[in-house]
C-alpha cells in the first residue's frame, strides 16, 4: 500500500508540476504580444505629435506611415498562430528600432511643414 500512496504522491505532484510550467510558458507569450503592439502604439504617436507640430512633413509622414503599416502587417502575421516566439519578437524588435530611429531623423531634420 505504501508503493502505491508513494506513486500516486509522484504521479500528483507530476501533473502540479507541469500544470504549472505549462501555466508560466502561457503567461509570458501574451506579454510578448503586449510589448510589441505597446511600443507601435508609441511610435504611433510619436508620429501624430510630429504632424501636430509642424516637425514632420507631408511626405515623411507619408513614409513613416508606410513603415508603420509593414510593422502592422508583420505584428499580425506573428499572431496569427496565437502567439509570438522569441525569434519573432527579436525581428520585430529589430523592426521597431529602425523605425524609431527613421521617426527620430524625420522629426529633427530641417524639413518642417509651410
Amino acid at each position: 500500500m505504501k508503493i502505491f500512496t508513494k506513486r500516486l504522491a509522484f504521479i500528483v505532484l507530476g501533473t502540479l508540476l507541469s500544470g504549472a510550467a505549462a501555466m508560466a510558458q502561457e503567461t509570458t507569450t501574451p506579454r510578448r504580444e503586449a510589448q510589441v503592439e505597446r511600443r507601435a502604439e508609441r511610435q504611433q504617436k510619436r508620429i501624430a505629435q510630429g504632424v501636430k507640430s509642424g516637425t514632420l512633413t507631408p511626405r515623411e509622414t507619408a513614409h513613416l506611415e508606410k513603415r508603420e503599416a509593414k510593422l502592422d502587417r508583420n505584428i499580425a502575421r506573428a499572431e496569427a498562430d496565437g502567439k509570438i516566439t522569441k525569434k519573432e519578437q527579436a525581428k520585430l524588435n529589430r523592426e521597431e528600432n529602425k523605425n524609431s530611429k527613421k521617426i527620430f531623423r524625420k522629426k529633427h531634420n530641417a524639413h518642417t511643414q509651410k
